[in-house]
């Protein structure tokens, strides 16, 4: 009887937040920043002082998810109905020098993907000027980078969404402070998507039996198979289609969101998401609300990482 209650919530939300193996492109209007409005959370979950300040980054040399916007007035929508967060967004490589990070509390990668060569996003950009020299641009490259990486060092928050793992796919510091680098993923799908602790404070949206989302699975590589972080999401590997021969996983599991202290500052990966559809899910809506919190300081959660 549970059973067939559990299988009954798993096809009603199916239906309600799934639409196949792929997604349509959805246009950016106002009626669609109406309906994000309605379903984000009325006010933060945790106590909270004075409005955070938050960079939404969305520059992208690589693949182009056209979430993008999506995702960057989702923040918007998010920072503004809560009044936790005052949210600027930028696809300009100078808001990595050092004066202006320190305007920000929370750094947010909106699907930064690289292209395949470097994987390096800034050393993308600076190369688009013909008269670059490529060692100045690599050396200016590595320094916007380490000022991120140490901005989180020295107390600032991090939150990567979906492809934003691939900025620096190929930088092992970067791994590190993520907690993992992309390695591929197979196609769309329905995934099962279930709950590390359902009690942890930063899952406490979601059904306690998981739900069902339909997005790209990612697998990871480098600093991932460290696990130096706290899990919160994961997806069962049996149950992924379209897997890589050489690499297909018959058992164990795959994490889709976790959390990590580096330093003074937090970081927190999620997965979700590659289509606009997802943020018409109020409990995820829920859950980027209160990480952003958590990446702020406002609350303190359990962040020890499983692989120590």
């Amino acid at each position: 009887m549970k059973k067939s209650i559990f299988y009954g919530i798993v096809f009603l939300l199916s239906s309600q937040f799934s639409f196949g193996q792929s997604m349509s492109e959805v246009k950016l209007t106002d009626a669609w920043k109406d309906k994000i409005y309605s379903l984000a959370p009325e006010k933060p979950t945790f106590p909270t002082t004075k409005p955070k300040k938050v960079l939404v980054f969305s520059l992208h040399t690589g693949f182009v998810h056209w979430v993008n916007p999506h995702t960057e007035e989702m923040f918007k929508i998010l920072g503004q109905k809560s009044g936790a967060f005052d949210v600027t967004s930028s696809t300009d490589i100078e808001m990595f020098e050092k004066a202006n990070l320190k305007e920000f509390d929370l750094i947010v990668l909106n699907n930064t993907n690289s292209k395949p060569q470097y994987r390096n996003l800034f050393v993308d950009k600076l190369s688009e000027d013909q008269h670059s020299d490529s060692v100045a641009v690599w050396k200016k490259a590595g320094e916007l980078e380490k000022n991120l990486i140490n901005f989180v060092k020295k107390g600032g928050g991090l939150f990567v969404i979906h492809g934003g793992n691939t900025t620096f796919n190929n930088s092992q510091e970067f791994s590190e402070l993520l907690g993992g680098s992309f390695d591929y993923h197979p196609k769309q799908q329905d995934i099962k998507v279930r709950l590390v602790d359902p009690n942890h404070p930063l899952v406490q949206a979601f059904p306690k039996e998981g739900f069902v989302h339909t997005d790209e699975p990612y697998f990871y590589k480098n600093a991932y198979e460290n696990l130096d972080f706290k899990p919160l999401l994961y997806f069962n590997n049996a149950e992924i289609e379209g897997q890589r021969k050489e690499k297909e996983l018959k058992d164990g599991v795959t994490y889709v969101a976790w959390i990590r202290k580096d330093g003074k500052g937090r970081v927190l990966y999620s997965s979700p998401s590659h289509n606009a559809q997802s943020f018409e899910n109020a409990d995820l809506l829920q859950f980027f609300l209160d990480g952003m919190q958590y990446l702020v300081g406002d609350v303190k959660v359990d962040d020890k990482s499983i692989g120590k």
